[in-house]
């Protein structure tokens, strides 16, 4: 096929991109280089064959020019991160559902019908628990008081009592938290609008805690893991918050990129949503310990701080991906995170 890969040139975008060639795909990338991703202010130079496009999926004409002659289209440009306060809302919305409208709206006038969308776990928001009384249900707000009172699980909605995470189907409710998490669900009703005019397909991937080569440093793009290897670089210990105990499914870049062109390939049509994870629930704290492990730095510290937008467990249940397209992850925790700290540390 020749697939359009917007971000192509990002973290999660160059492994998509040798996957696909890996496939036999053709590649064009149409990415923007927006300095909050790539901060040093340079470009990449793509795989030879790769046909790289510099441009906004904001731009009509841009975009127009990119779909000529493709077969299907990965969208990943995204601005990711929470978001650090309401400011933070028109770019999201400028950024990702301006952006994800253009893709479809052009890919409408090209008669493109083929989509793989990167979405992402927050969507959930808290995702699901388990009351000993009430069965499974959706957890209750985590409010600032309890939080700086140390409590920490969100609470049934109904007694109040204390929930176990449960694993998240695709079909729980939505419930977004944040503005790239409302940005996120934005996309993928954008997404369902343009296939139900179109009858086109549609794939979307929701990404939980992705890690791996090219994890970038210190931009709104990092996850955890990178905040955790910047300040061990310092020599200074991890900084977990809470109580460290927050369940999170880290999940390889490669892993990612492998699941990402098999629904390309594989997903021709309706509209799926499709979690993406190892399947293997981790804690905040375990992540970090293994990041200090690798890099023989201090141990982590449990510090008891919190941030109002962050959620406390968010694990979903991949077994869709697995029998439907048959994506498998390879990479295992520990062998992963002993690999990142190798790459970080001969950059």
């Amino acid at each position: 096929m020749r697939v359009l890969l917007t971000g192509g040139a990002g973290f999660i975008g160059k492994q998509v991109t040798a996957q696909l060639i890996a496939c036999g795909h053709e590649v064009r990338i149409l990415d923007s280089f927006r300095p909050d991703v790539h901060r040093d202010g340079s470009t990449w130079t793509p795989p030879e064959g790769v046909e790289l496009r510099i441009g906004d999926v904001r731009d009509n004409e841009a975009v127009e020019q990119a779909l000529t002659a493709i077969d299907a289209v990965i969208h990943l440009a995204a601005k990711v991160g929470l978001g650090v306060d309401i400011g933070d809302l028109p770019d999201y919305a400028a950024t990702n559902d301006v952006g994800t409208t253009t893709v479809l709206a052009a890919m409408a006038r090209k008669g493109i019908g083929r989509l793989t969308l990167a979405s992402s776990m927050v969507v959930y928001g808290e995702g699901i628990g388990r009351c000993p009384e009430h069965g499974s249900t959706v957890p209750g707000p985590r409010l600032e008081s309890a939080l700086a009172a140390g409590q920490f699980d969100p609470p049934c909605p109904k007694c109040g009592r204390r929930l176990d995470a449960e694993l998240v189907p695709e079909d729980a409710r939505l419930d977004p938290r944040s503005a790239y998490a409302s940005s996120k669900v934005a996309q993928e009703h954008y997404t369902s609008n343009w296939a139900r005019a179109t009858g086109g397909s549609a794939a979307m991937l929701r990404y939980h805690n992705v890690y791996g080569p090219g994890l970038p440093r210190d931009t709104p793009y990092a996850g955890v893991a990178a905040i955790f290897m910047s300040m061990l670089r310092k020599g200074k210990a991890p900084s977990v918050f809470e109580d460290g105990k927050q369940r999170r499914d880290f999940i390889h870049v490669r892993d990612i990129a492998a699941a990402t062109v098999l629904a390309c390939e594989r997903h021709t049509s309706g509209v799926t949503a499709f979690n993406v994870g190892s399947g293997r629930p981790t804690t905040i704290h375990e992540m970090a310990a293994a990041l200090a492990h690798a890099l023989q730095g201090p141990v982590p510290v449990v510090t008891g701080q919190y941030r109002l937008g962050d959620v406390r467990h968010i694990t979903a249940d991949s077994a869709r991906l697995r029998s439907e397209p048959g994506w498998r992850p390879t990479v295992d925790f520990e062998t992963g995170m002993g690999e990142l700290a190798r790459l970080d540390s001969s950059r």
